[in-house]
């Protein structure tokens, strides 16, 4: 258990310092200032920017403008997915000559894809060629994660301006993103995970013989790519079926630590790019101290569960010394793999090393609460801090009603449009959640899909549906949600969690820039102490409680209390 904790500080520790001097650089990127990689990437932009023809010296769009690029720029990337998954038996690199999608599984995967889901309702070796795998899904994993970047930066402009009807430019933000951010990164993990033993080639699957004398078949391909920008965009599709856990996607201890961090890295360094955009780094790092806060109780949580085991188990001889195993890689123990779980569904990443399924029920709860509460601990690539943003806008409203005065943040007063957007914003998660989930409660052919009777099944439905609609892809392996109903409702639940969020999220960011600024008074409450810090935690749990708890009650819940008295189902 000590080397554990020592991990989860380890861990805490070097996020926060890699993430320190990434938003400082995130912050010069997006404020068009140069950097270290401008000698090299200012042509390169400047030449798609002609193309394009975007005047970056003009490059100011109204939130209006931005966020109908935006749309249109994903409606473009998903009918181009569709196109290639529906086709791919008659396109080259693929040696394995697998057929095209069907229309309903080629649906749910690009909307997957688009909206920085990632959910798979197949398996990636079984499924998808090496041009769907580079063309289709990689390329994707690039512009989604570049996309909720872009959005997540117009978000802080909109705060930081003064009197201003624009909010950036979507395509420079865009192309930024790509260029100075994900395309390093992703080259160095990329190069980092081929070290460890990540395969990145289009050779033909491998036939083996066993030290049994058994046939099997090793997949291979151009995996080490994908698996660097699915980790750092917060993507979290797998090349391979079980994800993570596959030694070929995670083959070393150190490559799962690094794995684990760069889930985190670039949700984890918007606070202090935040910071350093209106200028006060106090405010960012009050939104981080947040976020961190909340993770660590999540991870406490998590492992804390798993540690202790199964008391139905303790009647029986079986060893929970390690804790509960059921489902996890020996090689990564309760430690790792409850490490993994807290990360990837605190950001909107669905990769996992561990079948979150097979977890004890309080230790399944942790998880699947981050997902409801919108994924904003730290959340996907720029969408987190929004999400995050719409509680702190909620939270300095309800400070202000408890002080009697006028709402304030960044000295913008905090009015009734502001607040009903930020209500629409949230209200995203439990129409996908709490309605889709009772619909598939209740609908014969969704309820097939079903594997465990009593809480259990319940859980699984409610895990499915918060990770559609927030965005993650995560999933309980026992859910078998690759059917028509669930591909189509699922598929609607991602567009819900990711479009009908960022409009009014870039709504509220038009309305602010426009806003002008009031010095601050004695009685302006302020948003950068540990006071504010406490009531930004205290507001999300109580609005998220209010929000889930009776269905995390029939749920995760009911199953822990049943399994403390030993009754199974």
């Amino acid at each position: 258990m000590a080397p554990d904790i020592l991990q989860f500080i380890l861990y805490c520790v070097l996020l926060t310092v890699l993430a320190w001097p990434l938003g400082l650089y995130m912050a010069r990127v997006f404020s068009g200032e140069r950097t270290v990689l401008s000698p090299l990437l200012d042509p390169v932009e400047a030449g798609l920017a002609r193309g394009c023809g975007v005047d970056l010296g003009k490059s100011n769009q109204h939130w209006t403008r931005y966020a109908l690029a935006a749309l249109a720029f994903n409606l473009a990337g998903w009918l181009v997915l569709y196109a290639i998954l529906r086709l791919q038996g008659f396109l080259p690199f693929n040696p394995q000559g697998l057929p095209g999608l069907s229309p309903d599984l080629a649906f749910n995967t690009a909307v997957s894809f688009v909206t920085n889901t990632n959910w798979q309702a197949y398996g990636g070796e079984t499924t998808m060629s090496y041009l769907s795998q580079m063309a289709g899904l990689t390329v994707q994993n690039f512009v989604s994660a570049g996309t909720g970047i872009a959005i997540g930066a117009a978000v802080i402009r909109g705060l930081a301006g003064r009197e201003t009807r624009g909010i950036g430019n979507f395509w420079v933000d865009l192309a930024r993103s790509i260029l100075y951010l994900l395309l390093p990164l992703s080259i160095l993990f990329g190069l980092f995970l081929v070290w460890q033993g990540v395969p990145q080639n289009l050779a033909s699957y491998v036939d083996a013989t066993t030290l049994e004398g058994a046939r099997q078949t090793i997949a291979q391909g151009p995996a080490a790519a994908q698996i660097a920008i699915k980790q750092l965009g917060t993507n979290g599709g797998g090349f391979f079926n079980a994800n993570s856990a596959v030694p070929y996607e995670n083959p070393t201890p150190l490559a799962n630590f690094f794995e684990m961090l760069a889930i985190l890295l670039i949700p984890a360094a918007f606070p202090f790019m935040f910071g350093k955009m209106v200028k006060d780094m106090r405010q960012g790092a009050a939104i981080f101290a947040a976020m961190l806060v909340l993770f660590v109780a999540a991870l406490g949580l998590t492992y804390g569960s798993e540690i202790q085991g199964n008391p139905i188990y303790a009647q029986l001889p079986i060893d929970q010394a390690a804790g509960s195993m059921e489902g996890k890689e020996v090689r990564f123990g309760t430690g790792n793999s409850a490490l993994w779980a807290t990360a990837t569904t605190a950001a909107s990443s669905g990769s996992v090393n561990s079948m979150h399924d097979s977890y004890t029920p309080l230790g399944m709860l942790a998880p699947m609460l981050q997902m409801q509460l919108g994924e904003i601990v730290f959340g996907g690539v720029g969408s987190g801090f929004y999400g995050m943003l719409a509680f702190v806008l909620l939270t300095v409203f309800i400070a202000g009603l408890m002080v009697g005065r006028t709402p304030e943040y960044l000295g913008k007063k905090i009015e009734a449009k502001e607040v009903k957007l930020s209500i629409i914003a949230f209200l995203v998660m439990p129409v996908g959640v709490l309605v889709f989930g009772a619909m598939a409660a209740v609908i014969p052919t969704a309820l097939a899909s079903v594997q465990d009777a009593g809480p259990h099944g319940l859980s699984e439905i409610l895990y499915a549906y918060s990770s559609a609609t927030g965005n993650n892809g995560s999933a309980f392996a026992g859910f078998g949600a690759g059917v028509p109903y669930h591909n189509t409702m699922q598929g609607i639940a991602m567009l819900l969690g990711r479009y009908v969020f960022i409009v009014p999220m870039l709504a509220i960011a038009g309305s602010l820039a426009a806003k002008k600024t009031v010095p601050a008074s004695a009685g302006t409450f302020p948003t950068h102490t540990p006071l504010f810090v406490g009531l930004l935690v205290a507001v999300i749990l109580i609005i998220g409680g209010l929000t889930f708890f009776p269905a995390l009650a029939l749920g995760p819940i009911a199953e822990q209390t049943a399994m403390l008295v030993g009754q199974t189902y």
